[in-house]
């Protein structure tokens, strides 16, 4: 599965360190620390730990300048497997604010690096399409991204000569958060020509899908270059994960709601009582 390349050998204490670390976690020791000075070959040495136990790996860096250096670093000794890239996605986060002396509300402003999301979706869709995966992450990776299970649950299968139907792929495509654009096709968006639905997948920016029906049954499916157009393969089947890692389902989704309205009730009522009357308006304000 795991397939290391690497133009030289473990030697001296690399594969000492190899072996120890291969045995215990064998025996079950969960947490191992491998020290090394700069240089040592330390990545070489986790690669090949990968390599020994043929196992889906997660690792953490704590900055993304260490984490972007490992990213390269791994890619080149596993070149024919999946290795993926999942950081925060903010080039820029400012948190909404309000101060009540001034009345002044400063709203929430952010800059979200559009490559990194690719990569962050690369990452997830990798993770559960294939076993062969290395995600090389920050601590971002610690963070909610919404319930696995209801990303998992919202995938689209299509699979060649199914009766799955054109509308029925065009509502689930907008269920996904996929936008309908016939002028401005970019990744996270889907087209209708004819009889054939064009979709770039959240990630994936230079290769689309494209789904070709007659009447309700899909006849065909290929992938094809976004810039040129032209037909790269042929596919019996495709998965097309969701435009959003934040996917729910509609029971959550209206539970998530009524909620939200009946605490908002309660925190009106609990500023009105002690005469917070600005609050009370801005809280009820900014929620509906």
């Amino acid at each position: 599965m795991f397939d290391l390349k690497a133009p030289f050998i473990p030697k001296g204490d690399q594969i000492k360190a190899i072996e120890t670390l291969k045995i215990n976690f064998e025996k079950g020791i969960r947490q191992q620390i491998l020290l090394g000075a700069t240089g040592t070959g330390k990545t070489f040495t986790i690669a090949n730990m990968i390599s020994k136990l043929q196992k889906k790996t997660l690792i953490l860096a704590p900055n993304k300048t260490l984490a972007g250096q490992l990213y390269g670093e791994l890619k080149a000794f596993f070149p024919n497997n999946r290795v993926e890239y999942f950081i925060s996605y903010y080039d820029y986060y400012q948190p909404e604010a309000y101060v009540v002396s001034t009345d002044t509300y400063i709203e929430k402003d952010s800059s979200i690096n559009d490559e990194i999301d690719e990569l962050r979706h690369a990452a997830t869709a990798s993770l559960l399409e294939r076993d062969d995966v290395i995600v090389v992450a920050s601590v971002s990776c610690i963070y909610g991204i919404g319930d696995p299970d209801d990303y998992k649950n919202s995938m689209i299968v299509v699979r060649n000569n199914e009766h799955y139907g054109r509308d029925r792929l065009i509502n689930k495509l907008v269920e996904l958060t996929y936008q309908r654009n016939d002028m401005d096709f970019h990744r996270g968006t889907f087209r209708v020509r004819g009889d054939s639905i064009e979709v770039i997948p959240a990630y994936e920016r230079a290769q689309g899908i494209r789904i070709t029906f007659f009447g309700d049954e899909v006849e065909d499916i290929k992938r094809f270059d976004v810039l040129t157009g032209q037909a790269l393969e042929g596919l019996s089947t495709i998965t097309i994960f969701p435009a959003t890692h934040f996917m729910t389902n509609k029971d959550k989704l209206h539970e998530s709601i009524r909620r939200i309205k009946n605490e908002l009730q309660e925190q009106i009522a609990y500023f009105k009582s002690n005469d917070f009357l600005l609050e009370a308006q801005r809280i009820e304000q900014r929620t509906k």
